[in-house]
Protein backbone atom coordinates (compact mmCIF):
# COMPACT_ATOMS: atom_id res chain seq x y z
CA UNK A 1 0.00 0.00 0.00
CA UNK A 2 1.70 3.63 -1.08
CA UNK A 3 1.87 5.59 1.91
CA UNK A 4 2.12 9.68 1.71
CA UNK A 5 5.36 10.80 0.96
CA UNK A 6 4.87 13.89 3.33
CA UNK A 7 3.01 11.61 5.85
CA UNK A 8 4.48 8.10 5.72
CA UNK A 9 1.64 6.66 8.24
CA UNK A 10 -0.83 7.80 6.22
CA UNK A 11 -1.95 5.35 3.25
CA UNK A 12 -3.02 6.68 0.01
CA UNK A 13 -3.61 6.02 -3.64
CA UNK A 14 -3.86 9.46 -5.18
CA UNK A 15 -1.09 10.27 -6.67
CA UNK A 16 -0.27 14.20 -7.49
CA UNK A 17 -1.50 15.22 -10.78
CA UNK A 18 1.94 16.98 -11.31
CA UNK A 19 4.74 14.90 -9.51
CA UNK A 20 2.70 11.84 -9.39
CA UNK A 21 3.84 11.29 -5.86
CA UNK A 22 1.47 9.86 -3.49
CA UNK A 23 -0.67 12.36 -1.48
CA UNK A 24 -2.88 11.96 2.00
CA UNK A 25 -6.03 13.87 2.08
CA UNK A 26 -4.39 16.12 4.26
CA UNK A 27 -2.03 17.04 1.45
CA UNK A 28 -4.68 17.40 -1.39
CA UNK A 29 -4.81 20.23 -3.16
CA UNK A 30 -7.87 20.43 -5.74
CA UNK A 31 -6.18 21.15 -9.81
CA UNK A 32 -7.82 21.63 -13.01
CA UNK A 33 -7.95 18.00 -13.11
CA UNK A 34 -7.70 16.21 -9.93
CA UNK A 35 -5.75 17.24 -6.95
CA UNK A 36 -1.74 18.18 -6.46
CA UNK A 37 0.69 18.35 -3.62
CA UNK A 38 1.49 21.55 -1.92
CA UNK A 39 4.97 22.07 -3.31
CA UNK A 40 3.40 21.66 -7.10
CA UNK A 41 0.86 24.02 -6.14
CA UNK A 42 3.66 26.76 -4.88
CA UNK A 43 5.69 25.86 -8.03
CA UNK A 44 2.93 26.67 -10.05
CA UNK A 45 1.83 29.90 -8.27
CA UNK A 46 5.17 31.65 -8.60
CA UNK A 47 4.86 31.42 -12.52
CA UNK A 48 0.68 33.82 -11.79
CA UNK A 49 1.76 37.48 -11.98
CA UNK A 50 0.55 39.26 -8.69
CA UNK A 51 -1.84 41.53 -9.08
CA UNK A 52 -0.89 45.56 -8.94
CA UNK A 53 -3.17 48.52 -7.90
CA UNK A 54 -3.86 51.49 -11.29
CA UNK A 55 -0.44 52.87 -10.80
CA UNK A 56 2.06 49.93 -9.78
CA UNK A 57 2.02 49.81 -6.29
CA UNK A 58 0.78 46.92 -4.38
CA UNK A 59 -3.15 46.02 -3.89
CA UNK A 60 -4.18 48.17 -0.68
CA UNK A 61 -6.95 46.53 1.06
CA UNK A 62 -6.54 48.74 4.10
CA UNK A 63 -5.04 52.60 3.86
CA UNK A 64 -2.76 52.01 6.86
CA UNK A 65 -0.22 54.53 5.52
CA UNK A 66 -3.52 57.67 5.39
CA UNK A 67 -4.41 55.83 8.81
CA UNK A 68 -0.76 55.80 10.41
CA UNK A 69 -0.28 59.83 9.10
CA UNK A 70 -3.66 60.78 11.24
CA UNK A 71 -2.64 59.12 14.43
CA UNK A 72 0.71 60.68 14.24
CA UNK A 73 -0.91 64.58 13.38
CA UNK A 74 -3.20 63.60 16.39
CA UNK A 75 -0.48 62.50 19.23
CA UNK A 76 1.54 65.43 17.92
CA UNK A 77 -1.15 67.67 18.46
CA UNK A 78 -2.18 66.29 22.11
CA UNK A 79 1.76 66.60 22.83
CA UNK A 80 1.82 70.36 21.65
CA UNK A 81 -1.23 70.81 24.27
CA UNK A 82 0.09 69.42 26.98
CA UNK A 83 3.73 71.16 26.42
CA UNK A 84 2.60 74.35 24.69
CA UNK A 85 4.49 75.82 22.74
CA UNK A 86 7.91 73.83 22.85
CA UNK A 87 7.52 71.13 20.96
CA UNK A 88 5.81 73.61 18.11
CA UNK A 89 9.23 75.45 18.30
CA UNK A 90 11.32 72.40 18.15
CA UNK A 91 9.16 71.05 15.13
CA UNK A 92 7.80 74.07 12.79
CA UNK A 93 9.69 75.28 9.52
CA UNK A 94 11.48 78.79 9.82
CA UNK A 95 14.29 78.94 7.47
CA UNK A 96 16.43 80.71 10.04
CA UNK A 97 16.25 77.80 11.92
CA UNK A 98 16.72 75.57 8.98
CA UNK A 99 19.83 77.71 7.26
CA UNK A 100 21.49 78.96 10.51
CA UNK A 101 21.26 76.20 12.97
CA UNK A 102 21.56 73.35 10.85
CA UNK A 103 18.13 72.12 11.60
CA UNK A 104 16.89 70.45 8.23
CA UNK A 105 14.22 68.46 9.87
CA UNK A 106 11.91 71.26 10.03
CA UNK A 107 11.36 70.60 6.41
CA UNK A 108 9.25 68.15 7.20
CA UNK A 109 8.27 67.67 10.71
CA UNK A 110 6.84 71.29 10.32
CA UNK A 111 4.33 68.94 7.93
CA UNK A 112 3.36 67.14 11.42
CA UNK A 113 2.37 69.92 13.71
CA UNK A 114 -0.44 72.21 14.11
CA UNK A 115 -1.68 75.47 15.05
CA UNK A 116 -4.59 75.18 16.17
CA UNK A 117 -8.08 72.66 16.23
CA UNK A 118 -9.59 73.99 13.16
CA UNK A 119 -6.14 74.00 11.28
CA UNK A 120 -5.72 70.03 12.35
CA UNK A 121 -9.21 69.26 11.79
CA UNK A 122 -9.28 70.56 8.31
CA UNK A 123 -6.26 68.52 7.41
CA UNK A 124 -6.85 65.33 9.02
CA UNK A 125 -10.72 65.53 7.61
CA UNK A 126 -9.03 66.26 3.88
CA UNK A 127 -6.50 63.17 4.32
CA UNK A 128 -9.26 60.88 5.51
CA UNK A 129 -11.32 61.72 2.77
CA UNK A 130 -9.10 61.27 -0.30
CA UNK A 131 -5.54 59.59 1.28
CA UNK A 132 -7.05 55.98 1.08
CA UNK A 133 -8.48 56.55 -2.65
CA UNK A 134 -5.26 57.75 -3.54
CA UNK A 135 -3.52 54.88 -1.33
CA UNK A 136 -5.15 52.63 -3.00
CA UNK A 137 -4.29 53.81 -6.64
CA UNK A 138 -0.97 54.19 -6.28
CA UNK A 139 -0.14 51.69 -3.49
CA UNK A 140 1.59 52.17 -0.15
CA UNK A 141 4.87 53.09 -1.39
CA UNK A 142 3.89 55.40 -3.71
CA UNK A 143 1.47 57.46 -1.62
CA UNK A 144 3.61 58.22 0.97
CA UNK A 145 6.04 59.49 -1.47
CA UNK A 146 4.04 61.76 -2.79
CA UNK A 147 2.43 62.92 0.91
CA UNK A 148 6.23 63.84 1.91
CA UNK A 149 7.67 65.16 -0.72
CA UNK A 150 4.83 67.93 -1.06
CA UNK A 151 5.29 68.58 2.64
CA UNK A 152 9.03 68.94 1.69
CA UNK A 153 7.73 71.01 -1.62
CA UNK A 154 6.20 73.30 -0.09
CA UNK A 155 8.96 73.49 2.88
CA UNK A 156 11.09 74.37 0.77
CA UNK A 157 9.18 77.48 -1.60
CA UNK A 158 8.74 78.95 2.16
CA UNK A 159 12.37 78.43 2.54
CA UNK A 160 13.30 80.97 -0.60
CA UNK A 161 10.36 83.14 -0.28
CA UNK A 162 8.90 83.60 3.98
CA UNK A 163 11.29 86.00 5.91
CA UNK A 164 13.56 84.25 7.08
CA UNK A 165 12.38 84.55 10.74
CA UNK A 166 8.40 83.78 10.12
CA UNK A 167 8.01 80.18 11.32
CA UNK A 168 4.95 77.52 9.43
CA UNK A 169 3.49 74.60 10.17
CA UNK A 170 0.74 72.27 9.08
CA UNK A 171 0.19 69.55 6.99
CA UNK A 172 -1.56 71.77 4.32
CA UNK A 173 1.41 71.85 2.05
CA UNK A 174 0.84 67.97 1.89
CA UNK A 175 -2.97 67.95 1.83
CA UNK A 176 -2.49 70.61 -1.86
CA UNK A 177 0.26 68.02 -2.89
CA UNK A 178 -3.01 65.37 -2.50
CA UNK A 179 -5.23 67.23 -4.08
CA UNK A 180 -3.02 67.85 -7.15
CA UNK A 181 -2.69 64.15 -7.06
CA UNK A 182 -6.64 63.69 -7.27
CA UNK A 183 -6.56 66.11 -10.22
CA UNK A 184 -4.21 64.28 -12.15
CA UNK A 185 -5.37 60.78 -11.40
CA UNK A 186 -8.62 61.96 -12.44
CA UNK A 187 -7.47 63.35 -15.94
CA UNK A 188 -5.45 60.14 -16.22
CA UNK A 189 -8.50 57.87 -15.46
CA UNK A 190 -10.66 60.00 -17.81
CA UNK A 191 -12.85 61.15 -14.46
CA UNK A 192 -14.92 63.85 -14.11
CA UNK A 193 -12.16 66.31 -12.37
CA UNK A 194 -14.67 69.46 -11.97
CA UNK A 195 -15.20 69.27 -8.23
CA UNK A 196 -11.81 68.79 -7.37
CA UNK A 197 -10.90 71.58 -9.32
CA UNK A 198 -13.34 73.36 -7.63
CA UNK A 199 -11.86 72.74 -3.89
CA UNK A 200 -8.47 73.46 -5.25
CA UNK A 201 -9.94 77.31 -6.26
CA UNK A 202 -12.04 77.25 -3.18
CA UNK A 203 -8.81 76.68 -0.88
CA UNK A 204 -6.45 78.62 -2.87
CA UNK A 205 -9.04 81.85 -2.41
CA UNK A 206 -9.17 81.17 1.23
CA UNK A 207 -5.36 80.98 1.20
CA UNK A 208 -5.11 84.44 -0.14
CA UNK A 209 -7.73 86.23 0.95
CA UNK A 210 -7.35 85.21 4.92
CA UNK A 211 -4.25 86.46 6.56
CA UNK A 212 -1.83 84.14 8.50
CA UNK A 213 -1.66 81.23 5.84
CA UNK A 214 1.15 79.92 4.62
CA UNK A 215 0.12 80.49 0.62
CA UNK A 216 4.22 79.36 0.12
CA UNK A 217 3.13 75.61 1.73
CA UNK A 218 0.17 75.32 -0.15
CA UNK A 219 1.50 76.34 -3.78
CA UNK A 220 4.21 74.54 -3.26
CA UNK A 221 2.66 71.71 -2.00
CA UNK A 222 0.49 71.43 -4.84
CA UNK A 223 2.69 71.86 -7.33
CA UNK A 224 4.89 68.96 -6.56
CA UNK A 225 2.22 66.74 -5.72
CA UNK A 226 0.39 67.13 -9.26
CA UNK A 227 4.32 67.05 -11.11
CA UNK A 228 4.66 63.96 -9.20
CA UNK A 229 1.63 62.19 -9.18
CA UNK A 230 1.93 63.02 -13.16
CA UNK A 231 5.42 61.52 -13.13
CA UNK A 232 4.55 58.41 -11.43
CA UNK A 233 0.91 57.90 -13.13
CA UNK A 234 1.90 58.47 -17.01
CA UNK A 235 5.06 56.03 -16.71
CA UNK A 236 5.55 54.02 -19.43
CA UNK A 237 4.33 50.71 -18.15
CA UNK A 238 7.24 48.92 -19.49
CA UNK A 239 9.62 48.83 -16.59
CA UNK A 240 7.19 51.63 -15.36
CA UNK A 241 8.61 50.95 -10.96
CA UNK A 242 12.31 51.97 -12.74
CA UNK A 243 10.99 55.31 -14.04
CA UNK A 244 8.40 55.85 -11.11
CA UNK A 245 11.42 55.21 -8.59
CA UNK A 246 13.75 57.54 -11.10
CA UNK A 247 10.65 60.19 -10.46
CA UNK A 248 11.06 60.14 -6.96
CA UNK A 249 14.89 60.44 -6.86
CA UNK A 250 14.82 63.22 -9.04
CA UNK A 251 12.27 65.04 -7.82
CA UNK A 252 13.94 64.36 -4.37
CA UNK A 253 17.56 65.52 -5.68
CA UNK A 254 15.94 68.49 -7.32
CA UNK A 255 14.10 69.61 -4.02
CA UNK A 256 17.76 69.39 -2.02
CA UNK A 257 19.27 71.41 -4.42
CA UNK A 258 16.95 73.58 -3.76
CA UNK A 259 17.21 73.99 -0.11
CA UNK A 260 21.07 73.72 -0.59
CA UNK A 261 21.28 76.73 -2.96
CA UNK A 262 19.14 78.51 -0.68
CA UNK A 263 20.74 77.68 2.64
CA UNK A 264 23.99 79.19 0.69
CA UNK A 265 22.42 82.50 0.48
CA UNK A 266 20.99 83.05 4.03
CA UNK A 267 23.98 82.39 4.78
CA UNK A 268 25.85 84.69 2.97
CA UNK A 269 23.78 87.39 3.82
CA UNK A 270 24.16 86.70 7.44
Amino acid sequence: MPTCYRHPDKETWVRCQRCERPICPDCMRDAAVGFQCPECVAEGNKGIRQARSTFGGGIVRTPIVTYTILVVNVVVFGVQYVAGGAITGELAMWPAGVALLDEYHRLITAAFVHSGVFHILFNCWALYVIGPYLERAFGHARFVAIYLISALGGSALGLWVDPINQPTVGASGAIFGLFGAVFVVGRKLSMDVRGIAVLIVINLVITFVFPNISWTGHIGGLITGALLAGALAYAPKNNRTLWQVLAIGGALILLAVLIVVRVSAILAMS
